[in-house]
Order: C-alpha cells, then structure tokens, then sequence
C-alpha cells in the first residue's frame, strides 16, 4: 500500500513538473540555455549533452543525425491565453563546427521550426536529417529553417561550401550568401568558413508586421554587427501552424564534423535574451594519436605482410593509373567544383559508345548521370588527337567558371588528366562564335558554349596573339591582315551566326564550281535592292513578324561591317534586340566578310561537365548547314 502511494506521488509530481515547464514556456514565450547541463531538451539519433553543458549534435561519424528539440511546442498563431496572433521570433545561438580533417568536414546544422519532432524518413547529409528527395519543397511541411551548410549541393543549388540559407518546405533556399559578417570598425565584410573550428554567434529575428526575416553572423568574441547577412522579406503566416517546435538538427555526409551548441536562448514575441559568452562550456580538446605498444611478431609472419602489402600496393596502383588525374595549385583558385575522373568515367559507362551525343574540333561530348545527384550532363572529353587542347581546355575552365548568364552554357564542374596547363585572365575573347558552338535546350533556349578558343587580356590593352583562330565562313576581315582577335571580330561572327540562323544557309556556300556564294554579300545585295525579306529561310513557313525578321537582318549587316569600328558593341546588339535602342542606317557599302585556312594544334586527354535541361538530354548543337528551324 506504501509503495502504491509512493509511485502515485511520484507519477503526480512528475506530471506537475512537466505542466509548471510547459506553462512557463507558454507564459513567458521564452528560455535561455548557457550550457545544457539539467536541460530537458529532446534529443534524438545521436545527439548528447556532455558533462560540461555541451550540446554534441554529430559527431565525425559518416553519414549520421543529431537533434536536439525544446520539450514543448510553443503556440505561434494561436496564444492559448488571450487567443492574440503572433508569428514574431527571436533566437540566438553559439556553434561550433570542427571537422573531421582541416579542409573537410560537414554537412552542417539547421535551426529548424516544425509542428512535429517526428521526422520519420528523414535522410542525412544534405536533407540536414529533417527532409528527404520526396518531401522536399511540400507545402505541407510547415516548415522554416535557416541552414549552416559547409558542403555545395548542386541539385539543391547552393552556392558554395561555407554558407547561410533561409529555407522554407525546401532546402533549396529562397536567399542565401556566403558566411560573412560586417565589422562597424572597418567598415567592411569580413568572410568567416564554418569548419574553422572556432565558436560562431548567429542571431535570427522575425518581425511579423515588417514581414522581415534577418539573420546575423559573427565570431563569439563581437558583439552583434549592425547590418544582417540576409534581409529576407517572408510572410510565414501560412508556413506557420499553431502548436511549433523550435530545436536543431545536425547530419554529416561523406565528409564529417563534430556539430555543436555552445548556448541558446528563444523569445516568441520579443528579443531573445543575450548569451554570456563567459557562461558557455568549452569544446573539447582535440585527441593526440597514442603510442602503439611494441609486439612481438615472428619473421614468417612479418615476411607474409609485407607480401601481402606489396600486392596490394600493386593492385592499388594499377586502378589508380586506370583513373590518374593531374591537380595544380591554380584549381583551388580558378576552378569551379571538380569531379574525379572514376566518377565521370562511370557516369558515361566507361565513356561508351552508347552515350556518345557528337563529336567536335576539340573531341567528344557525352551523357551522364551523375550518381552522386541523379543529375544528368553533358561530358565533354577532349581527346589524346586535338591540337593544343590543353590551352583550350584551360581557358574554357576559366572563362565558363567565371562567366554567368541564362544564355551562356554553364560549366558544372570539371577534371583533368595528364598535361600541364596555363590561364589566362581578365577580358573574354571568344574566337570561335559559330552555329554548331551554339547548344539549344528542350525550350530551345540558346546557349553560347565552347570557349576551347578562348583568350583574355586586360580591359583597354591590346590581345597580344597574331596566331589566325577560328571557322571559315565566321573571321572577320580585319583577322587575315592583323591576325589579332578583337571584341570586335566576335560581334562579327555574331552577325554571320544571326544572318545564318534567319536565312537558314551556311556563311559560304557552293553553287557549283568556280561559283561560292558569301551569305553576307548576298544578304547585302537582296537589301540593296529592297528586297531583304526575300533571304529569310522559306522554312519559317510565315510564321514570324517582318519588322522583328528585318531587324535581324539588318543588325547582323551592321555587325559584319567590314570596318571594325563601324560594328556595334554586343552590349548594343542586345539593346537592338531587346529594342531598347533604335538600329541605326545601314551604309550602303563596307559589309563584307574574309575567308582564312584554319589549322589545329595538339594536345592531351581533359574533361569537362555542363548541366543540361532537367526534362533529359535534350541539348545539342546547330550545325554550320541547319537552321533553327530544321527539326535535325
């Protein structure tokens, strides 16, 4: 009868502890944690409070989810006091990320605010343990997070390795930007990487009638900056439910980190307490490699061994010929996200037949699936056969890795094997503007690839080459005297390329020998005697407007203007096009276009990978004698 009414009493006073919690949670809307020694935090996966207070959420275990949740939902559109609505937070907390290696760690933390703690099917590395591919982006989620990701996912389209983003249902952010923080003394951003090691402060404020989210970063040691990372208007009105609950969850991927918080505080409807960096525990220290004890070990058995590694060695090295690769200190700089060659070569099946789109000047393009995305791509290998391939390839790795436009082909990554090669920088001349270097996607969008040929100098000098580059049909006049490329002799091949694509005829056609017509005389002489229409490729069947078809006709005579000076920059053409400017009076004479032998040099295997439209492989290359129109 004792121990019945002792359990009882116990079971009350259990129960009356969690109700006082959850009333002072709903009361005053707020908590703050330095340290989280006696919390009654939900922990989840892997998660674990050390003896000191400190919050481990992963540690450098691959592929793993740690999360830690306040014990109490907290009533965001609903208060169950006064039935008032408010969606306003703030939060702040110190973390720490320390990698597994110095340069390699991840994936990353999440503060994270969710009607559920239950995240059944959940996946780690980049779904941060709270989502997965399927239920990524439902609006059913009710879901806001604002992630610390130290690891790009293209598919999720991150913008680098060290990075803030505002999610919402999706971790594809809606705002991101790379980890820095404003110094009020210098005036200035300063960039933070998240796998330093060192404690990081990040403030998090929602202001419901500004409908303003703003997030703040900075070492533990300052104070809060002035101005905010993101500023990111939100309305969560519909994101929000009643019942939240706020918390963290942390997961590493291939590569790892320990995950940690240091401290924590919350205010639903007002500013969030300030955390007393003195309070917060202290990281670990970093474990030394301990002696290994001496063994006995017989001969017989160290000579087994040694064969054993010595096999092995052999066995690793011949796999390793089979997918050697060449790394330089300039990629770390200039390149963009690099792939091994294992990886392509088993998303082209062995670079198959089977998978082979085309071939080109400077090797061949492949399909390929990605496996570590399930993303589809181009593979573009220069071949062992192609002249000075290594300057072509280093320059298209330069100048696709810079370069961002909606109609530039945008260069995913990339890898090289065997060669030695050399950059360039600054100005992009791309020498080499023709139909087939022209990609279209499934909405036939046009997009400029291929700058094999690609040259760079400085804003307002000369390009210091004389070698004569190029197609036959699309050099300016000027290149066969001067052997120079200009911005200049580009706008005339972008002239010869939109005379092409409107009239649906090569730039230099036979009629029969000893007749060769030039597409852009021709056009010249049909506009000399009014009749320029009369070029436009009976394919279009009449389904164009004139006045834009004239347009064209006329701005690609102007680009071809045998005078270099008298062309139009490519910043005009646009506004031509765009008619945002008006196209000046053709002259009656000066158009006209020059005709040089190309040659090619030599050079070494490399490989290059671009994105291609999601609905499959669907992007492919005009050639010299098709039209945008041909069906081919």
């Amino acid at each position: 009868m004792v121990i019945a009414s002792f359990k009882s009493l116990h079971f009350l006073l259990g129960l009356f502890v969690s109700l006082k919690l959850l009333a002072l949670a709903q009361e005053e809307n707020q908590f703050i944690y330095h340290g989280f020694t006696g919390a009654n935090l939900l922990l989840s996966e892997i998660a674990k409070i050390h003896p000191n207070g400190l919050l481990e959420l992963t540690n450098t275990s691959k592929r793993i989810i740690g999360r830690a949740f306040f014990p109490f939902p907290f009533q965001f559109n609903t208060s169950l006091f006064n039935n008032s609505r408010s969606l306003s937070f703030s939060t702040q907390f110190a973390f720490a990320m320390v990698p597994e290696l110095p340069t390699h760690g991840g994936q990353g933390i999440a503060f994270t605010i969710s009607p559920s703690v239950n995240f059944t099917g959940a996946l780690a590395t980049r779904y941060f343990g709270i989502l997965n591919s399927t239920s990524n982006g439902l609006s059913s989620n009710h879901l806001l997070a604002v992630e610390l990701d130290a690891v790009p996912s293209p598919d999720l389209k991150d913008i680098n390795e060290s990075h803030v983003g505002i999610d919402v249902n999706s971790l594809i952010s809606i705002e991101s930007a790379p980890v820095t923080y404003f110094s009020d003394e210098e005036k200035e951003n300063k960039s933070l990487t998240l796998i330093s090691g060192h404690v990081m402060h990040v403030w998090i404020d929602y202001d419901e009638v500004e409908m303003l989210l703003n997030v703040t970063v900075a070492p533990v040691t300052r104070t809060k900056p002035t101005l905010p990372l993101l500023s990111t208007p939100l309305d969560l009105s519909s994101v929000m439910l009643d019942s939240m609950y706020v918390g963290f969850s942390s997961s590493t991927g291939a590569v790892a980190s320990s995950h940690y918080i240091l401290g924590w505080s919350f205010n639903r409807g007002g500013q969030a307490q300030s955390l007393d960096v003195s309070k917060l525990p202290t990281l670990p220290t970093r474990r030394k490699s301990r002696k290994k004890p001496h063994l006995r070990i017989v001969v017989p058995t160290i000579t087994a061994i040694i064969l054993l590694v010595a096999i092995s060695g052999d066995v690793c090295i011949i796999r390793r010929k089979k997918y050697e690769e060449l790394r330089e200190d300039w990629e770390q700089d200039y390149g963009p996200q690099r792939f091994s060659y294992k990886d392509l070569y088993k998303a082209t099946k062995g670079f198959s037949d089977s998978e082979l789109l085309g071939c080109g000047g400077f090797g061949k393009v492949y399909r390929g699936v990605l496996s570590s995305s399930n993303m589809q791509v181009a593979i573009k290998k220069v071949s062992h056969d192609s002249r000075q391939g290594a300057k072509e390839f280093v320059a298209e790795i330069v100048s696709m890795g810079r370069l961002r436009h909606r109609n530039l082909v945008q260069l995913f990554g990339y890898c090289r094997r065997k060669g030695e090669l050399l950059l360039w920088e600054q100005v992009v001349l791309h020498r080499d503007v023709k139909a087939s270097n022209v990609l279209l996607d499934a909405d036939l969008n046009g997009r400029l690839g291929d700058f094999g040929l690609a040259k760079f100098h400085d804003h307002g000098s000369t390009p210091q080459t004389t070698t004569v580059v190029g197609t036959v049909g699309y050099l300016a006049p000027e290149i066969t005297r001067t052997g120079k490329s200009t911005t200049c002799s580009d706008v005339f091949s972008f002239g010869t390329f939109m005379l092409e694509v409107a009239c649906g005829r090569r730039p230099v056609e036979s009629e029969g020998p000893p007749e060769e017509v030039v597409l852009v005389d021709w056009v010249l002489e049909c506009w000399k005697r009014g009749v320029i229409l009369g070029t436009v490729d009976p394919r279009f069947e009449g389904n164009h407007v004139e006045e834009e078809m004239e347009l064209v006709l006329k701005l690609g005579l102007l680009c071809t203007h045998r005078t270099p000076a008298a062309r139009p920059s490519m910043r005009q053409a646009v506004q031509y096009l765009d008619g945002n400017a008006t196209l000046p009076d053709l002259p009656l004479h000066g158009a006209g276009i020059g005709l040089v032998p190309v040659s090619n040099e030599a050079s070494r295997e490399h490989v290059l990978t671009m994105p291609i439209s999601s609905d499959g492989i669907s992007s492919y290359s005009l050639s010299s004698s098709e039209s945008i129109l041909s069906g081919r």
